[in-house]
Parts: structure tokens; C-alpha cells; sequence
């Protein structure tokens, strides 16, 4: 199932990743996120996506800005949903690129897998936050235990089916 990889090498692997993820999550926190908007830019994009998909199926829905760090989208009639900064997904991006990045395997692969892997994840969190519009529309009650449970669970479990077929697929089959 997993490429043959020595203590060493998972080691190596284990290290590499922790320090590059800190790396981007502090340059990504006291950097781009202070400075940039770059939060809000996606989180619009995620909503534009959002009433695209949900409004060419029948559904009208409703965005609103309530803070700088905060927007609401949601179906019309419902309180609709809190989409924030741990919401748009950057940081389940930048762990899956970091995986990919440092796990052994051709370059050139990593070059078109890791984009394409970041455009799936983009994907997969906009059918995520649709689906909890349209929980939040039928049964708002089960609402908090989607958002905490069942999507965090459903969504780091794709991660780690991207990073797996990366794994088994593309990287190097042996590690000496």
C-alpha cells in the first residue's frame, strides 16, 4: 500500500513536513493573512461558486458581509451559514501540497498533481459548504454536528486519499 520508505526517510519525511508547514502557516499568519485580503477574496469566490451551482438548481440564496473576517451565504428563509478564515480551506491546501512537495517522487509530476490536487480541494470545500446551506435550509438542528464532524471528517479523509494516490501512484517506489 505505501511505497517502501526506511525509518530514516519517514523520519525525514515527518520532519521536513512540520517545518514547512509552520513555515507557510506563520508566514501565512503574520504575513499574507495581516496584510492581504486574500481571506476574503476566496471566501467570495467560495460564495460566487456556491449561488452558482445552488441557484442554477432552482434555489434562490443570500450572501452578506457581517465582518471584515466573517460572510454569510446561505438559501433564502434560512440563517444560511458563517464562512470565516478556517473555512476557505487555505490551510488544508497548503498541508496537502506540503505532503506532496516533500514526499519522495518526480518533480515533474508534482508540478501538474499538486495544482490539480489544490483545485480539487477547492472543490470538494465548495460542495461542502453547499451542502451545509442546504443543511442549514432543511435541518438546522443537525447543523453544528455536520460542520465539526461529519465534513471536517469527510474532507481531511480526501486530503489523504489525494496524498495516497500520490503515495502509490507517482512517487518513488523505492527509498534506500
Amino acid at each position: 500500500m505505501f511505497a517502501k520508505i526506511n525509518k530514516h526517510s519517514f523520519q525525514s519525511f515527518i520532519i521536513n513536513s512540520g517545518v514547512l508547514y509552520t513555515l507557510c502557516y506563520l508566514c501565512y499568519e503574520f504575513g499574507i493573512k495581516k496584510f492581504t485580503k486574500i481571506d476574503q477574496l476566496l471566501i467570495r469566490k467560495i460564495i460566487f461558486f456556491c449561488q452558482f451551482i445552488l441557484n442554477s438548481v432552482g434555489y434562490k440564496t443570500f450572501s452578506s458581509k457581517e465582518t471584515d473576517d466573517i460572510q454569510v451565504f446561505g438559501i433564502d428563509g434560512s440563517n444560511g451559514v458563517w464562512i470565516g478564515g478556517p473555512c476557505n480551506g487555505i490551510t488544508l491546501m497548503f498541508l496537502f501540497a506540503i505532503f506532496v512537495f516533500v514526499y519522495p517522487g518526480n518533480y515533474k509530476h508534482k508540478i501538474w498533481f499538486i495544482p490539480l490536487g489544490i483545485l480539487f480541494v477547492h472543490i470538494i470545500n465548495v460542495l461542502r459548504i453547499i451542502a451545509l446551506a442546504i443543511i442549514a435550509n432543511y435541518y438546522p438542528q443537525y447543523l453544528n454536528f455536520n460542520h465539526t464532524y461529519t465534513f471536517t471528517f469527510l474532507v481531511y479523509t480526501i486530503v489523504f486519499g489525494l496524498w495516497m494516490l500520490w503515495v502509490n501512484k507517482f512517487s518513488v517506489k523505492e527509498v534506500y
